[in-house]
């Protein structure tokens, strides 16, 4: 089982999102996706800010992400929705908590795109 990591022990997005997924509520109020979302925006600005170079697929200017593409070609349909609200709908559609939903699409989208699971 991993352990929780300091902050300066955090390697990428991915490593971040294992930190969430070990605590989601220390992390995420509510364990809504929006604030994960809007947490996520925030990394992705201050990648931009410090001129960091990641793998970040949950935001890009002006456009679909690869995890939003992603998740619109598993559902079939295109969404002008916000993957967070995607996911939470899907997750209230099917009883599932929200967060543990987007782990399970998380896992499935990395494996796809050949990103080491947690």
């Amino acid at each position: 089982m991993k352990q929780p990591k300091p902050l300066d022990g955090f390697e990428n997005v991915y490593d971040f999102l294992d930190q969430v997924r070990l605590r989601p509520g220390m992390w995420v109020p509510g364990n809504s996706l929006a604030h994960l979302d809007s947490m996520l925006l925030g990394y992705r600005v201050a990648m931009a800010v410090h001129d960091a170079e990641e793998d970040f697929p949950f935001w890009a200017p002006g456009g679909d992400t690869p995890f939003s593409t992603w998740l619109n070609e598993r559902n079939g349909r295109a969404s002008a929705l916000r993957w967070s609200t995607q996911i939470e709908r899907e997750a209230e559609s099917t009883d599932t908590p929200a967060i543990e939903l987007f782990f399970t699409l998380l896992d499935q989208f990395r494996a796809e795109h050949q990103q080491p699971a947690r």
